[in-house]
């Protein structure tokens, strides 16, 4: 008895530290997104163009969590989106649209459900 109540703590305390390591494995700016992944990687990509997207595959989740996908232009938020994770293997992604005149340097920051910062990717509108 006292083996299988000693196995049942060990297993409870990693199983909180599981649920503590919610990570980021992928994540990307991409111009679009099929079959859950991301087409291609943008690094610089013209100003005129619209739309982007950023992917984002978020591993250890063991209990239905959320992420937020922070738009941020020279330092500034332009758009906060909120999606939900729901396994420990999630795939997610949010959109932007872009005006011509919002050339220079992009940010996106993925953070958890506590405003913890867990990834961020950068990118520039010529």
């Amino acid at each position: 008895m006292k083996i299988i109540v000693t196995l049942f703590i060990l297993f409870a305390s990693s199983w909180s530290v599981w649920a503590a390591e919610l990570r980021v494995a992928d994540d990307t700016v991409t111009t679009a997104v099929e079959e859950q992944m991301p087409v291609d990687q943008v690094e610089t990509y013209p100003a005129d163009y619209g739309k982007l997207y950023y992917f984002t595959r978020i591993l250890g989740a063991y209990e239905p969590t959320e992420v937020t996908h922070v738009w941020q232009y020279q330092g500034q938020e332009m758009a906060r989106i909120v999606l939900p994770v729901r396994s420990v293997d999630w795939r997610t992604y949010s959109s932007k649209r872009f005006l011509p005149q919002w050339t220079g340097e992009w940010r996106v920051l993925v953070l958890d459900a506590q405003g913890q910062e867990l990834a961020d990717q950068r990118f520039v509108l010529e």
